[in-house]
């Protein structure tokens, strides 16, 4: 069974600690084993890429590196706000902003 989070793929967050403190990206892609985000245009890495069909030149490729998601919090209508979890009318499980208590889609 894999934990619950309080980020998705698509959700915009806010980077709490490390190098890209303070600044805000669109998150693409969440690894919830090792409970890890790549955000859009944050913590850029460099990896080198060997010659292959796809790619003949090869080369060295910039892509978002991971950050962990406890460094991240998510932001509703331009507000970081932190996240619980309740039941809605139709009785399934909604994630809702604590700052303003409304329901995140």
């Amino acid at each position: 069974m894999q934990k619950k989070l309080h980020i998705k793929v698509g959700d915009t967050v806010k980077v709490l600690a490390g190098e890209a403190l303070g600044q805000e990206g669109k998150v693409l892609t969440v690894d919830r084993k090792s409970l890890r985000a790549s955000v859009e245009g944050l913590k850029m890495i460099k990896k080198h890429s060997k010659p292959s069909a796809a790619d003949p030149q090869g080369g060295i490729v910039e892509k978002e590196g991971t950050i962990h998601i406890s460094n991240l919090m998510l932001v509703v209508k331009g507000e970081a706000t932190r996240t619980g979890r309740k039941l809605n009318k139709d009785g399934k499980l909604v994630r809702f902003s604590k700052k303003s208590g409304e329901e995140i889609k």
